[in-house]
């Protein structure tokens, strides 16, 4: 049973197919609830001294007056063309606006991801080396208490109890003190491409409590499922033979258990960075991060048809691909499997 490059580049290839379905699906699902909770919304978009006039001009041009499907089908040219329709309040294209603010909240959810991962599996070896120990109390006592914290009070509390100490508070986590040009709309990225390291720790600073606050629930999902992974393996043969060697604790937890522990826990780990997108419109919208999150709350809120339509589609790309890529990397660390 060999593997080859041509394999993953075949199986890739598949998945990305798998997407168009799932997209369409998205679409129609998102189109459709939208559209029927708030029929027209055009006398909101208008506004109160809106004339009727100018609201019947709103109707004609979103296509109102027609059934939903002509409605859809007119959202579906655009779409295809690349006109993903314009924002109702600020009249700014929803496409460009979302290609913007997506790397701001790439950039949360993948230092999110890094805090979960280079913090929470770490914690799993060390409940599971000491099982049924002060150590392993502790640790559960931890992923628990983050499981059982809502987003949004995680969010508060890290707002008031340490921006003050990072001079971030008030809201400011998204306006650095010190700007620098706009390349990747990644602040630290931005800044380290600047060379300016002023502007690298502010950015950091913005970052790291929003950051915490999206990993900090999560955080229990990389502990515990390294934890139970670990107590399937150290029992194991090869394990006990690597302590036989004469290995150190380190080494034999880190090096030896830990690598097939992780082949079970990183599929769990994708699904989870992936999902985690999603959780950033709470974390977004409590400390005023600039990113997709924010949009979509000021989209859903404010009975943006197109803007929430774009945000549902960005999602569910990004979950998508999260799963290939834990995919992926399950075949690299399993060399037993399969990429099919």
């Amino acid at each position: 049973m060999g593997r080859s490059r041509s394999d993953l580049i075949v199986f890739v290839a598949k998945r990305l197919v798998q997407l168009i379905p799932v997209l369409l699906g998205v679409i129609v699902i998102t189109f459709f609830f939208t559209h029927i909770a708030v029929s027209n919304p055009c006398a909101i978009w208008s506004g109160p001294k809106a004339s009727p006039s100018t609201i019947a001009a709103c109707v004609k041009n979103n296509h109102f007056d027609d059934s939903l499907p002509v409605q859809f089908y007119y959202y579906l040219q655009g779409l295809l063309s690349g006109n993903w329709g314009t924002d109702p309040l600020f009249h700014t294209p929803v496409l460009p606006y979302l290609l913007a603010t997506f790397p701001e909240t790439l950039e949360l959810v993948l230092t999110a991801a890094a805090m979960m991962i280079f913090v929470g599996i770490p914690l799993g070896v060390v409940a599971a080396a000491s099982n049924g120990r002060i150590a392993d109390h502790v640790v559960r006592i931890f992923y628990l208490s983050g499981w059982a914290t809502p987003t949004y009070i995680a969010g508060v509390l890290l707002a008031i109890g340490l921006g003050p100490v990072l001079g971030v508070s008030g809201g400011a986590f998204s306006t650095p003190a010190s700007p620098v040009p706009v390349i990747t709309h990644m602040s630290v990225i931005d800044s380290i491409i600047a060379l300016n390291a002023g502007a690298t720790a502010d950015a950091l600073e913005h970052l790291l409590l929003p950051a915490l606050a999206l990993a900090f629930i999560n955080m229990g999902i990389a502990t515990r499922m390294t934890r139970t992974s670990m107590l399937e393996i150290l029992p194991l043969e090869f394990v006990k033979t690597a302590r036989m060697k004469g290995l150190g604790e380190f080494w034999v937890l880190y090096k030896h258990a830990l690598r097939n522990a992780l082949i079970t826990t990183t599929t769990v780990l994708g699904v989870t960075v992936g999902t985690m997108v999603s959780g950033t419109v709470v974390v977004e919208s409590v400390f005023k991060w600039p990113g997709l999150g924010e949009y979509a709350y000021d989209a859903i809120t404010g009975y943006d048809f197109a803007g929430t339509i774009g945000v549902v589609i960005f999602f569910a790309v990004v979950v998508v691909v999260a799963n290939l890529i834990s995919d992926v990397l399950y075949g690299v660390l399993d060399p037993r499997v399969e990429w099919r």
